[in-house]
């Protein structure tokens, strides 16, 4: 695959966040200029992320503080997605969501009815929980152990990168979960292909012209070859070159980071 043929007929841009436009609280240098130069080129951009520990008004208040202007349209979360198959799946069901206040507002908001009753769960969803409590766990243990229920994760990552290194995510503690139950959740968010396929459906972009871009193989690479589309790896987060060099999955792809993709728009 040529690189620069291929970046330069992209139209839709899937952009994973931490890692590869933003690391914690720190923008990279470029990230502005090459969000301004995907635009100028007639072409689309969508931030895609798992992180469901916050709702798209905190992402777009947190990129506004970054410098970046971002409205609600411009976002595809592993939370809209989940609601998304949740309402295809169970739209009656009472929730128990392991998760952040952010996450249970949202699936509030999509009409769904969230309990912490055991009791009256159909139920469980498990996220990014930075409100995480071992009650939660343990009921979550006990729901799985004594009873038949859906079990939803929106994604399956095992960390979350921070400046000072990574903090456990949805993926660890949905592995501490199996310990205790011996069950497995259904992954909505990257690697599955629900996310980049929602975008694409509401942009009216095919395949051949969409990218997923991100700085994990195994969610973001993942997706984008699951979905179909262009795979991006930008080795600016999590993967290093032992990791790529090991990984059964690979990129179409591979770039130090999103400045090559600014430098060949530029071309």
């Amino acid at each position: 695959m040529n690189t620069i043929s291929t970046i330069k007929r992209l139209k839709l841009y899937l952009l994973d966040m931490d890692g590869t436009l933003y690391l914690g609280n720190r923008l990279f240098y470029f990230t502005i200029d090459l969000l301004k130069e995907i635009k100028s080129n007639g072409a689309i951009y969508m931030f895609m992320t798992n992180n469901s520990s916050k709702s798209v008004e905190a992402y777009i208040e947190k990129l506004e503080k970054l410098g970046i202007d971002a409205q609600y349209d411009d976002f595809i979360t592993s939370s809209q997605a989940t609601a998304y198959y949740l309402k295809k799946h169970y739209s009656r069901a009472r929730l128990y969501v392991c998760g952040t206040k952010s996450l249970k507002d949202e699936l509030k908001k999509e009409g769904f009815t969230v309990t912490d009753d055991k009791d009256k769960t159909d139920c469980i969803v498990m996220g990014f929980d930075t409100e995480l409590t071992f009650k939660k766990l343990s009921d979550i243990s006990e729901m799985l152990n004594t009873k038949e229920l859906p079990y939803i994760a929106t994604n399956p990552d095992y960390v979350c990168p921070t400046e000072f290194g990574s903090v456990p995510d949805c993926g660890s503690v949905c592995d501490m979960i199996f310990n205790a139950t011996g069950k497995r959740p259904i992954i909505i968010g990257k690697p599955e292909p629900l996310m980049p396929m929602l975008a694409m459906e509401k942009t009216g972009c095919r395949r051949d012209e969409t990218a997923v871009i991100g700085d994990r193989i195994y969610t973001d690479v993942k997706s984008g070859i699951n979905a179909g589309t262009v795979s991006i790896l930008v080795m600016s987060g999590e993967t290093t070159t032992e990791v790529l060099n090991d990984s059964e999955y690979k990129p179409d792809i591979v770039l130090d980071s999103g400045r090559k993709i600014l430098d060949i728009l530029r071309l």
